[in-house]
């Protein structure tokens, strides 16, 4: 017969772990699989009507008929490049400079630059908001010292709204990815540097044939978080043209994928709809990440 404090000291291990997998079924599985389950089917979140199954009917006509997800595909697509992908061309120079060997306070510049990426989304939009107002804003009253044309309306003209939201992105994330880059440059040996000085390389040439290509896996990494994070934008462009009554602003500009996601699902209260919705978000994210893991490898086998 087992003894019993044998049989408590198998069991201990299970019994420490299961409330991690408690909270994954109800919280992280049974939510997903529930989203599947509702995206075939005609579900509303107000009323007593039964869910109906359609199929692939909500697929189909988000797809062919929708007259607003293509629109805040593009919206997003275009945010991801001008806002989440352009901080990189930002953020790595950045990094490279924090991580040089003669500059003082490395630490104080990682936290100002780290300290957008904590900032509370509503406060950061609200900021940005009242800096790029029309009437009052600081960034027109700056362009009005050097030019007596007419106030940009930023906030309240297509290409304005895409342009303040970039830079909200870019000011936002830019931070996060220099302290991303700034770990993997602190993982090159130094020694590599220092050999390609002796032969002659410049600071240009040591970064194009060591940096870069030993900080590809990072570029990836950090380039798939931002890929991922870029296609489900929702606070900043619901925040800034003022929630689901505007549905983005001027044109449908700020209307995001994400944001028709939710407007869909919680403002139209068409869940099964919305639940198709996320799942093709979802497959065009996987997309876009299988073509930078392609790119990646294609820079790495050079």
């Amino acid at each position: 017969m087992a003894n019993p404090a044998a049989r408590r000291q198998k069991i201990a291990p299970y019994v420490f772990i299961a409330p991690f997998f408690v909270l994954f079924l109800v919280f992280g599985l049974y939510p997903i699989g529930y989203s599947i389950w509702s995206s075939f089917f005609s579900m509303k979140l107000i009323g007593n009507a039964a869910p109906e199954f359609v199929g692939f009917r909500n697929y189909v006509n988000v797809l062919t008929v929708d007259p607003f997800f293509y629109q805040a595909l593009l919206n997003t697509v275009i945010l991801l490049f001008t806002g989440s992908l352009l901080q990189h061309f930002i953020a790595l120079p950045l990094a490279i400079l924090v991580n040089g060997r003669f500059v003082r306070g490395r630490e104080l510049f990682k936290t100002a630059y780290f300290l957008p990426y904590i900032t509370s989304t509503v406060s950061v939009v609200v900021i940005f908001g009242t800096l790029f107002d029309t009437n009052y804003g600081l960034v027109n009253w700056l362009i009005g010292l050097f030019s007596d044309g007419e106030k940009i309306r930023w906030l309240q003209e297509a290409p304005g709204i895409k342009a303040v939201l970039s830079v909200i992105l870019n000011w936002k994330f830019v931070g996060f990815n220099m302290v991303v880059y700034l770990a993997g440059l602190q993982a090159i040996p130094t020694e590599l540097y220092e050999a390609a000085e002796v032969d002659g390389a410049t600071k240009l040439r040591q970064h194009l044939s060591i940096t870069l290509p030993l900080l590809l896996p990072v570029i990836f990494f950090a380039v798939s978080l931002s890929i991922i994070g870029g296609m489900q934008i929702f606070e900043e462009p619901y925040i800034l043209t003022g929630g689901y009554d505007n549905m983005g602003g001027d044109a449908n500009s700020g209307l995001t994928a994400a944001y028709y996601l939710m407007f869909t699902a919680f403002k139209a209260y068409r869940l099964g709809k919305g639940s198709a919705i996320a799942w093709i978000l979802f497959l065009v994210i996987i997309a876009l990440n299988a073509v930078n893991r392609r790119v990646t490898r294609h820079l790495e086998n050079r």
